[in-house]
């Protein structure tokens, strides 16, 4: 993973930081490619394990579509309403898919500890409930940008 930020240095995110930060957050904004060429920018809830980002995106999406075309995507985690509030991760690479399509709660090691963190954080529940309708997507992101402009009160 590389760090791409250039300037603002001063006010990105520690490795702490961002671990509480993505672990804490709810939806994200996922930005994909059209067949012809045009962004596309959807909310979707994740879950953050540490290392890579956890999508459960429904599979007959244009978002799915695209990333089956083409897996490189961005995802923007932010939050904050007054300036000096905001903060927030931009985090990009390819997404690989995980488990079966569309997920029907088949075994899957790699996914116990991804969907019990998910079913904990959203559904407030501790067993994952497969609707057959989303399956999973993993972001080992390749570059983070991040940014917390309360730390500008200190600079």
């Amino acid at each position: 993973m590389t760090v791409t930020q250039r300037r603002g240095r001063k006010i990105m995110m520690e490795p702490a930081e961002l671990d509480a930060f993505l672990s804490a957050q709810r939806t994200c904004r996922v930005a994909t490619v059209s067949p012809d060429g045009a962004p596309h920018i959807s909310p979707l809830w994740f879950v953050w394990d540490g290392t890579s980002l956890w999508l459960y995106s429904i599979t007959r999406s244009r978002r799915w579509s695209a990333l089956r075309r083409d897996p490189r995507c961005a995802v923007v985690v932010d939050a904050g309403e007054e300036y000096g509030e905001l903060r927030g991760v931009e985090l990009s690479g390819a997404v690989e898919f995980v488990g079966e399509t569309p997920r029907t709660g088949e075994p899957v090691p790699e996914l116990v500890e991804v969907e019990r963190l998910f079913a904990r954080k959203n559904f407030g529940i501790d067993e994952m409930p497969h609707d057959g309708r989303h399956a999973w997507l993993r972001l080992t992101p390749e570059a983070i940008a991040s940014w917390d402009f309360r730390k500008l009160g200190s600079l």
